[in-house]
């Protein structure tokens, strides 16, 4: 099988993109939502699947049970901005979805979110996860997934991720701009990876209060089960063992999902001089994410 090199970045109204994710922009901006669409919204890395798979649990694990053995995830809930040839597109996969509500996830900065989200009052959940154990997810994510550009070695990939010439942008600008429209926008839901690893259930019940979904005690302890980590790298319908683009062995897509992993990657002088970058770029009191638990 031929090898497709890997893509360059380029400029793209500020952020910068790779031509999978914009090729089909037009398509993606005129997307219609509607009002009882849940857009689940992250920086890559920071704990979608796993928020992606708790929704889908809680609308769908008990009335489409056959969906869950034989779709897999990301089927289930479409990345709306992919188009990779020879594969339908998560826009085309998204408006064929059956179901309703219907999960739909993105990774887009919050500037290029398809307007009809905001006119059709979509929920929308958000999670953020703290930069430095996302830098060091993306990393390895990188070098198992051959649609992304190459990492490379780990220093230059972390000075690439402080200046944020990333696939989407800067770390700093996603979740900053997601929290700022968090302030106009009630029907967003801001977690934290951090507070789900600490206590899932709680943030279960955080997002069900949002949603307005009252599941049995019963029903929310089989969704924390199916939902852990460990269940879920198990699971060929969760752990992307389907997607011929990843390389697993390279590294699992589901690798660790710790809190603190950065500490096996940082060195001292790595972690001084981000702590001083982020303490530039990270100005607002009331955002606060945990680089432990």
């Amino acid at each position: 099988m031929e090898v497709s090199p890997r893509p360059t970045l380029f400029d793209f109204h500020g952020v910068s993109m790779i031509k999978c994710f914009t090729d089909n922009w037009d398509n993606v901006q005129n997307f219609e939502a509607r009002p009882d669409d849940i857009l689940i919204a992250t920086y890559p890395k920071a704990g979608t699947t796993w928020v992606s798979y708790i929704l889908d649990l809680l609308y769908f694990g008990q009335t489409c049970p056959e969906r869950q053995v034989s779709v897999p995830l990301h089927e289930r809930v479409p990345f709306l901005e992919i188009s990779k040839a020879s594969l339908p597109t998560g826009k085309d996969l998204a408006d064929l979805l059956p179901t309703t509500p219907r999960l739909i996830k993105t990774h887009l900065p919050v500037q290029f979110i398809p307007k009809s989200f905001w006119e059709q009052n979509s929920r929308i959940v958000y999670v953020a996860r703290n930069a430095k154990d996302n830098a060091v997810s993306y990393f390895h994510f990188g070098q198992m997934n051959k649609i992304l550009p190459d990492p490379g070695e780990w220093n230059a990939f972390l000075t690439d991720f402080m200046d944020g010439k990333m696939v989407f942008g800067s770390w700093y600008d996603h979740v900053n701009g997601w929290w700022e429209k968090k302030q106009t926008y009630s029907n967003l839901h801001y977690m934290f990876y951090e507070d789900l690893i600490e206590d899932s259930g709680r943030e279960m019940d955080k997002l069900c209060s949002f949603l307005g979904l009252s599941p049995s005690v019963e029903e929310k302890k089989r969704i924390s089960t199916l939902s852990t980590f460990d269940n879920m790298k198990q699971n060929i319908m969760t752990n992307f063992s389907t997607v011929q683009y990843m390389n697993q062995t390279v590294s699992p897509f589901m690798r660790k999902g710790k809190v603190g992993d950065w500490k096996n990657h940082f060195t001292v002088a790595q972690n001084e001089q981000f702590d001083k970058d982020y303490k530039q770029k990270m100005k607002n009191p009331l955002l606060k994410i945990r680089c432990e638990v």
